[in-house]
């Protein structure tokens, strides 16, 4: 497996995604990642640490440049919960619960967040701005609503199956609105 270029292509993804978001400082990004995906093997079967390092590098150093959070999925023996800073925690009146993501369950990229963000802490759920999904792991339920699909030249991280959505406010109002700003 070519680490470097899974590196490479979550970047490039990322960027894209950021792109068509226009995220400011502070808001949240969820990605959602099975490493057994990105082997080319079924999801919750070959969980993979270097995997799980190739997209940490790809992606948090590009959160941190632009001042967002990045929420990292748990995958389901966990319930979907996700790791964060304590800080974004605190911003977001988020609830902390008590577990400590592992390789066999809460994953590797799980694992591997609360070694690397900074003052990392577990929360149960979380509405982000936008989002990456690698290997359908279904991070919709973490989106604010409504999530808006963005499509980018990189289509598979590794042998991994790549989704990803930005989140708008809702339309409401009825024919007589404008939903423009002026």
């Amino acid at each position: 497996m070519d680490y470097s270029g899974i590196v490479l292509d979550i970047r490039q993804a990322l960027l894209d995604l950021l792109d068509a978001a226009n995220l400011e400082s502070g808001n949240i990004l969820v990605i959602g990642c099975s490493t057994s995906e990105v082997l080319g093997e079924k999801i919750g079967t070959a969980s993979n640490m270097e995997a799980a390092a190739a997209i940490i590098e790809g992606i948090y150093p590009v959160c941190c440049e632009r001042g967002l959070y990045l929420a990292v999925q748990c995958c389901e023996h966990l319930n979907r919960a996700l790791v964060v800073e304590k800080e974004c925690l605190k911003k977001y009146s988020l609830e902390e619960v008590c577990v400590h993501p592992v390789p066999g369950a809460g994953g590797s990229t799980a694992n591997l967040a609360m070694k690397t963000l900074k003052d990392a802490v577990v929360v149960e759920r979380i509405q982000a701005h936008a989002g990456l999904d690698i290997g359908d792991t279904f991070i919709g339920m973490h989106l604010k609503p409504v999530a808006v699909p963005v499509r980018s030249a990189i289509g598979k991280i590794g042998q991994a199956h790549l989704t990803m959505a930005r989140t708008r406010p809702k339309l409401i109002g009825g024919e007589r609105a404008q939903y423009q700003r002026t």
